[in-house]
């Protein structure tokens, strides 16, 4: 197996598995950089994540140009990641969630930071991007080209999450298996979040959600990240995902 139909076949094991977890559900996408050339990346075509096969999945110039269209139809939002890769050169997948836990905490200034030990690898703290601060007149919520695409990135800067404002979130990092780690714990730090701030209210407390502390999420990164943990994270969630582990 080339390192080309490697990266296929794991691209469609994300897509199953992000799927099947409910970060995306018939809109969202997953990419990864191409593994030999890092100015192109492969994408599904437009399809729900969950139904991705080998044959959806094309390869795009950084541009976000597709290299052999062949009539099929293309997600919108695909400037998500061809600007991350061309801003970031450390990243070398992306994903596009719309969790729908995540929303809540797009629209309500509500700042997400970690509280789970699992899901320490979003980052101390998740910024919110709001596409109307630099295109208050584009009358859009999708990244549909490049100049919306470069905000974004910027705005997601060197962190690995980054929330969209009534939208859902990206999640980029330097393996596609990391990017989905990324992304489920981003998506299920969210769900605990709410239900902590819930308690905390029903307490009386004011300032209650005590977050995990730098050192506790660079310590915990480490420990996720490491094959030991994420090779056992991922072969857990292929065969949710109805694949057979390895």
């Amino acid at each position: 197996m080339t390192a080309l139909d490697s990266a296929i076949d794991t691209l469609v094991v994300a897509n199953r598995i992000l799927g099947h977890e409910g970060v995306v559900d018939a809109f969202g996408h997953i990419s990864v950089r191409h593994p030999e050339n890092p100015e192109r990346y492969l994408l599904s075509r437009s399809r729900s994540p969950e139904l991705v096969e080998a044959g959806d999945i094309m390869e795009f110039d950084l541009d976000s140009n597709p290299i052999d269209l062949r009539g099929r139809t293309i997600y919108s939002e695909r400037s998500i990641h061809g600007c991350i890769y061309k801003s970031r050169p450390d990243v070398t997948s992306v994903c596009h969630s719309h969790a729908h836990a995540l929303v809540p905490f797009t629209v309500t200034e509500t700042e997400i930071r970690p509280i789970w030990v699992m899901s320490g690898a979003i980052g101390d703290k998740v910024p919110i991007w709001d596409i109307r601060d630099d295109f208050p007149d584009e009358g859009t919520m999708l990244v549909v080209n490049d100049a919306i695409g470069d905000s974004m990135a910027r705005a997601l800067g060197q962190g690995r999450a980054l929330l969209l404002r009534g939208h859902g979130a990206v999640i980029a990092a330097s393996d596609i298996k990391r990017t989905v780690m990324v992304s489920i714990g981003l998506m299920r730090n969210a769900e605990m979040l709410m239900q902590a701030h819930v308690l905390a209210l029903a307490r009386g407390n004011v300032a209650p959600v005590r977050p995990l502390d730098p050192r506790e999420v660079e310590f915990i990164t480490g420990v996720l990240f490491n094959p030991r943990g994420l090779d056992r994270a991922w072969e857990y969630w292929m065969r949710r995902a109805g694949f057979g582990g390895e």
